[in-house]
């Protein structure tokens, strides 16, 4: 029985390098920022009548990519080379994947509206108004 559960575990017990998980989590920053830049570019189309509204998203925008930037700094602080080790580029693309999915789904209340008579919604459309509210046939 042992030697079954080895044989099942050997691939694992390889492991990968870490210039591979240094790639895997720059592909998985990649992705987030893909999805993070279609969920922008969806809100510019629907709310493209709204002038107010998409200066008020760039300036946003603009200030969350300070912040994020900002953020990665105060985890990694600048210190002398090597101090965080081989594994920083992977922990870095990491927390800003982590940071871009949190953006992202921020970003994303304004595609999928808000219930109707929400007092608070302030320029987020109602869920009728952006068609996630309708049930599908």
């Amino acid at each position: 029985m042992l030697a079954i559960l080895s044989l099942c575990t050997a691939p694992l017990a390889q492991g990968q390098t870490q210039l591979e998980m240094n790639g895997q989590a720059a592909e998985g920053l990649r992705e987030a920022d893909d999805e993070l830049n279609t969920t922008y570019r969806k809100l510019l189309e629907e709310y493209a009548g709204d002038e107010a509204f998409i200066a008020s998203l760039k300036e946003a925008q603009r200030c969350w990519v300070a912040f994020r930037d900002a953020q990665l700094q105060m985890k990694y602080p600048e210190r002398e080379p090597g101090y965080y080790g081989s594994i920083q580029p992977m922990c870095e693309a990491d927390y800003l994947a982590e940071l871009t999915q949190e953006r992202t789904a921020a970003l994303k209340v304004w595609l999928e509206g808000v219930e109707e008579g929400d007092a608070c919604a302030g320029s987020v459309k109602t869920k009728e108004q952006t068609g996630a509210g309708e049930s599908p046939e």
